[in-house]
């Protein structure tokens, strides 16, 4: 370890550290792989999620000397580091770290890199790999990650040399984190994890590049021109993303919505960045959204779209979609813009800065009128899916558990959602009071995203009651994660809501393929019994009766716990827009 010597806190923040005046190991030429631990501190890493083996075993071994203030997180999986990363990020609002190994180590990872460039997640990968002198020869555990990672990461890197370390980590975090967020992936060889530095340990914040300079602050004439026809515009509607909740602007959000009186709808992945019991609230969009606030964007003469991409789960049949109106595009991304609709106002800038430079420029206006169209719809919309969910007849429903949940808990629980029916019910029925209160895989549709997901969310914001809702096809994708939840004692609540079937599939081999259920039926496993195998207690809730006492047991258990709730077997979630057609084709049943 060297030699101790007490350091001041400047001394200590130059070392990359998080102590004040503490006693530290100090060296004047220090390893890479001590550099790299050096550089996380001073990032303010606090937890790592990840699984050791040989190529990144010395980074391993320094790791050791500073898990007093690195907490690691040993998975069951690779894929489930990196979704627990996501849900750290997601519940957080900070970038999430993973450290593999080589080869399978990598690759395991490529799911959930794959899933955080789709929905802007921050992430910092780093991977171990074989030493420089043996890539290209095909060596125990290579394999090119440069050249898998590449298309779906924001930046990667190879690290080849110690002295490399300090600069390329306060690189990855600042590109990872700033502008349109994403993961990052560092290569790193194991010799220069052994190497020693040639210098001391120094360390720099990234805070800008010139080769990568996102704009935060929009032009002055596109918001000038956003504003002129936000002001002149008699059915204006606001569609918002997860962008809103990435740059944190829910109350500017809010508040321009009260301003100017226009109805607002979320995307999926932007649930919750609006209280759902707002009255201008209407609702969210999409394939299986609800029903006025897909069909009425075909009404509207001005759109202003925020933190949202015009996703083809949004728009359905992009050609059909939004004919009639002029369109405001805020997003921070320009290559975004215009890529699937035309834009006649667009906005380049982070979504906080861009509405705080709308709202001076926007006229407070009451559009009841245009808002009671959408009331409308709401109750057809009732009437036909919602009391049809909710009649307490025939076998338990998904939507009666996710409503019984979300009166239980006010609305504010964290909601972590995996891929399927489940999450499509859990966004429609549960009654998002705070932001960072749903998340889902959205863009690349990750089955077994939840159960590591909910741990991450939950160590990343433990004063949270985080709630897995899961599937029982997707649970068994990623069920090895008990493990890790039991070894740390984390409190998440598990539902799985139990069709015995990959339910969503099931629902478009009916509707559109005849009924062919095609290797849909599942014979699943006791779930509680593989729950308590780990060391997580749990039951089965069968039956309506149950249902209370079951949600109360989950709910005020003192620590993880899985509930199985054992659902309607062939549920179709409505409304639906049939794929590839226009959201004014948006099925109730």
């Amino acid at each position: 370890m060297g030699n101790y010597l007490t350091v001041t806190a400047a001394q200590d923040a130059a070392a990359g550290t998080d102590n004040e005046g503490a006693q530290i190991p100090h060296k004047t030429i220090i390893s890479g792989a001590e550099a790299l631990m050096k550089s996380l501190l001073a990032e303010n890493v606090d937890t790592i999620f990840g699984y050791p083996g040989g190529a990144i075993m010395p980074t391993y071994d320094a790791l050791y000397d500073y898990q007093d203030r690195i907490n690691h997180i040993l998975v069951r999986h690779e894929q489930g580091a990196s979704h627990a990363a996501e849900g750290y990020a997601r519940a957080s609002g900070r970038t999430g770290v993973c450290l593999v190994t080589s080869g399978p180590g990598a690759t395991n990872l490529v799911t959930g890199i794959a899933d955080a460039i789709i929905d802007c997640t921050p992430m910092v990968c780093i991977v171990g790999q074989v030493k420089s002198t043996l890539l290209g020869t095909d060596a125990f555990q290579e394999t090119d990650v440069m050249g898998v990672t590449m298309p779906i990461c924001k930046w990667n890197y190879q690290i080849t040399h110690p002295d490399e370390v300090p600069e390329i980590i306060a690189k990855a975090f600042f590109i990872a984190g700033s502008g349109k967020p994403g993961p990052v992936v560092i290569d790193f060889t194991r010799d220069a994890q052994v190497a020693m530095m040639t210098a001391p340990f120094a360390y720099k914040k990234c805070e800008k590049m010139l080769s990568y300079r996102p704009r935060l602050v929009p032009k002055k004439e596109q918001v000038e021109k956003a504003a002129e026809l936000i002001n002149n515009a008699k059915r204006p509607y606001i569609l918002f993303g997860h962008g809103v909740l990435i740059s944190q602007a829910q109350e500017e959000l809010k508040a321009f919505v009260e301003k100017t009186g226009i109805p607002c709808a979320s995307t999926l992945l932007g649930l919750s960045a609006m209280d759902v019991n707002h009255p201008l609230y209407v609702g969210w969009l999409g394939m299986h959204g609800n029903y006025g606030t897909n069909i009425l964007t075909d009404h509207a003469d001005v759109i202003i779209a925020i933190g949202m991409r015009f996703d083809d789960r949004v728009t359905g049949d992009s050609t059909k979609y939004i004919t009639q109106a002029k369109i405001v595009h805020i997003e921070i991304d320009p290559s975004e813009v215009e890529k699937i609709k035309k834009t006649e106002a667009p906005v380049i800038g982070d979504a906080k800065e861009s509405l705080l430079a709308l709202m001076p420029l926007v006229n407070a206006n009451n559009h009841s009128v245009w808002r009671n169209e959408f009331r409308k719809y709401e109750s057809e919309e009732h009437q036909k899916v919602t009391l049809r969910d909710l009649d307490g007849i025939g076998e338990l429903k998904m939507a009666e558990v996710i409503t019984r949940l979300s009166d239980k808990t006010n609305g504010e629980g964290c909601i972590v959602a995996d891929v399927g029916q489940h999450q499509m019910v859990a966004a429609r029925y549960y009654r998002f009071k705070n932001p960072h209160s749903y998340i889902a895989s959205g863009g690349l549709g990750t089955m077994g995203f939840a159960l590591p997901a909910a741990f991450g969310a939950k160590v990343g914001a433990p004063h949270r009651d985080v709630y897995a809702v899961i599937g029982d096809g997707c649970f068994q994708m990623t069920l090895q994660e008990l493990g890790t939840i039991a070894q740390n004692k984390t409190p998440v609540k598990i539902i799985i809501l139990n069709n015995n079937f990959l339910g969503m599939v099931r629902q478009w081999q009916q509707l559109f393929f005849e009924k062919r259920y095609s290797f849909v039926e599942l014979q699943n496993p006791n779930f509680v019994m593989i729950a308590k195998g780990f060391g997580i207690d749990g039951h089965t809730c069968k039956t309506r009766e149950e249902l209370e006492e079951s949600l109360d047991k989950l709910i005020d258990f003192d620590g993880p716990y899985l509930l199985e709730v054992m659902v309607e077997k062939e549920t179709n979630i409505f409304p639906m827009v049939p794929s590839g057609a226009s959201v004014s084709e948006i099925r109730l049943d």
